[in-house]
């Protein structure tokens, strides 16, 4: 037809799909969005730049007959029933081989759901996973898609245009089967819950713990951004403590409440973890922290019958702020760690066939948890692609061993003062834990066969094996 003239098309016209379809008219696509907000359209319009293509239409038919064959679009509406319904009104105007995007936050069950469904109806169905925030679409986001190999090829030069670039290299790759895209973004949004658990935990020790104000904090996270520890979510919390409120003469980090909301990435994280089952601990704890933290009345109550005040942290300043680089960089390590060895084991369990190595170097740049670190670990898997913990690598083993004395003395100079670091605890947990040969569950499969009959496994023999199990008074 000769009106088909567009080449990729958006549903929802909020700030992430304006932006990211705005990024493919800047390199040269020609873009056409719909949103039932036609004042979205219009917005979306007065937003392009001069010179290229980009059209917001008012009904989903509009939109359709104007993308060229096979038509590609993508869904940026809220995961769940919208995502389905959606669907449902695109399938009487699609035809064989068009491929549906869904670059939300959608938990992978139902991608792949989806994929099953449209595929009964010979029309390609991705699931994308898309970070970066909102200036990352515009400029240049990390995008993890799965699926179809086929229809990938056909969206891979738009991806690749949008794309963050590191080293010239566009930071998106096919990630595997079925709802892998989706399944590699949950896994990125975890690993995003605990470095943010982790780096509140060190706001509190430096702001509670050794008393320092805004302005000095934002010089240490600067600091810290200028070396080892250097990160998107690192970088944006040094600008975090210069922010004035509007509404008083405050800071606004001082103005805003410690009831933490959630969408739901970093639950779905530990919940799967759980089903592989996969040990990752930090990422528990970030979860089990954010959720804590909306007991606000009751932490209050609590607060007052245990008399729970804090104390300073008696330690010479520099020494504690460097003590405190050094634990932060080891635990965020160990983050990374724990969300790769899941997608390693759910790459084999799920039939996903994920390429961890590839999902590395997608990571290092324009998504949220983006660090130099990455680089490291990109070393690390294109040495061993079958890695299945960068624990085991040599040049990370060389990192942590270096920093790991300095993360026990934080630990213990916040337990002996009373602050809270479940996340970094559970980093050191894990790191001892999985450096240890022998661990004391045996006496948990004594247990177990005792008062269950569960039986045990020997160290000398192999087969199951149980005990009557004597009483003794």
């Amino acid at each position: 037809m000769a009106n088909q003239i567009f080449d990729f098309g958006m549903i929802g016209l909020g700030v992430m799909g304006r932006n990211l379809l705005l990024n493919m008219a800047d390199h040269g696509f020609s873009a056409i969005g719909f949103d039932k907000d036609t004042q979205k359209g219009a917005a979306l319009e007065s937003s392009a730049t001069a010179g290229t293509t980009v059209k917001g239409v008012g009904t989903l038919k509009e939109m359709i007959d104007q993308l060229k064959s096979p038509r590609k679009l993508m869904m940026l509406v809220p995961a769940g029933k919208p995502v389905d319904d959606v669907i449902a009104d695109l399938i009487p105007l699609l035809e064989k081989g068009d491929i549906v995007i869904d670059g939300g936050n959608s938990h992978y069950t139902d991608t792949l759901r989806r994929v099953n469904y449209l595929h009964e109806k010979e029309i390609h169905f991705m699931g994308v996973g898309i970070s970066g925030g909102e200036h990352g679409a515009r400029t240049g986001p990390s995008i993890m898609p799965g699926g179809d190999p086929e229809a990938y090829e056909f969206v891979k030069p738009i991806l690749e245009a949008v794309a963050a670039k590191v080293n010239g290299s566009a930071c998106v790759a096919h990630l595997g089967k079925g709802a892998a895209g989706h399944y590699v973004k949950m896994v990125h949004n975890g690993i995003e819950y605990a470095i943010m658990q982790l780096i509140s935990e060190t706001y509190e020790l430096l702001h509670h713990g050794l008393g320092l104000n805004n302005d000095e904090l934002s010089k240490v996270y600067k600091s810290w951004n200028d070396g080892d520890l250097k990160s998107f979510l690192v970088e944006i919390t040094k600008d975090i403590f210069l922010q004035q409120d509007d509404k008083t003469s405050n800071r606004l980090v001082d103005m805003i409440s410690d009831k933490a909301g959630s969408k739901g990435t970093g639950k779905w994280t530990s919940q799967d973890a759980m089903d592989l089952p996969v040990p990752i601990p930090v990422i528990d704890m970030a979860v089990a922290s954010r959720e804590l933290s909306t007991y606000k009345e009751e932490r209050a109550q609590a607060a007052a019958l245990y008399k729970s005040t804090a104390m300073k942290i008696e330690v010479p300043r520099e020494v504690f702020i460097q003590q405190l680089e050094d634990a932060l960089y080891f635990a965020t390590i160990i983050c990374y760690a724990q969300g790769l060895a899941m997608l390693h084991v759910a790459s084999k369990e799920l039939d996903m066939e994920i390429p961890v190595p590839e999902v590395v170097r997608v990571w290092r740049g324009g998504c949220i948890i983006r660090s130099v670190s990455l680089e490291d670990f990109y070393k690390a898997f294109q040495t061993n692609p079958q890695l299945p913990n960068l624990l085991l690598d040599n040049s990370v083993a060389h990192l942590l061993q270096g920093k790991v004395k300095h993360l026990r003395n934080v630990i213990i100079h916040a337990t002996q003062t009373g602050y809270p670091v479940a996340g970094l605890a559970a980093a050191l947990s894990y790191f001892d834990a999985y450096r240890t040969e022998r661990l004391p569950t045996n006496l948990i499969q004594a247990q177990r066969d005792n008062f269950g009959a569960h039986t045990y496994q020997r160290i000398d023999m192999p087969g199951a094996f149980h005990t009557e199990w004597k009483t003794v008074d």
